[in-house]
């Protein structure tokens, strides 16, 4: 729950500023919701480093994939990379595209901790299922613009 809060949270302040000051970069929902999706990813890719996380995700890393230590490795570094490149002027769409397609690669390990009760202890597969749509319609919103 706590990606979803900083998301909201990030988003919601700038856009205020954006609004309070008339700063137009920040009077726009892609470039506050690119900064949100930047504070959200440079948190969860942190998860990736640091115990005990990175127990639990290596947990939910379905049992066919090999090496899953080395898997959740990658997915930090990508998360990481993609919360830069949300930052960086020429890239936030690219970023945005890269993010919706490795939040998809990465759901069924989401689904298997719901249902195994395995890994990070999250939330319900309903309601994570419904927090993941919102997650993918943010970068959606960035990568259309």
């Amino acid at each position: 729950m706590a990606p979803l809060v900083v998301l909201a949270v990030v988003t919601g302040l700038t856009r205020l500023i954006g609004w309070l000051t008339g700063y137009a970069w920040l009077d726009s929902w892609p470039h506050t919701t690119a900064l949100g999706l930047a504070a959200m990813f440079a948190m969860t890719a942190g998860a990736h480093f640091v115990q005990p996380k990175r127990s639990e995700l290596i947990a939910m890393v379905p049992p066919q994939f090999p090496n899953a230590g080395a898997m959740v490795t990658l997915t930090g570094v990508l998360e990481a990379a993609g919360a830069v490149g949300l930052l960086l002027p020429p890239f936030p769409r690219i970023a945005a595209v890269c993010l919706f397609l490795l939040l998809l690669i990465m759901f069924p390990a989401n689904v298997r901790a719901a249902k195994q009760d395995a890994g990070v202890k999250t939330m319900p597969l309903p309601l994570r299922t419904v927090v993941q749509a919102i997650f993918l319609g943010a970068c959606a919103i960035v990568a259309v613009g």
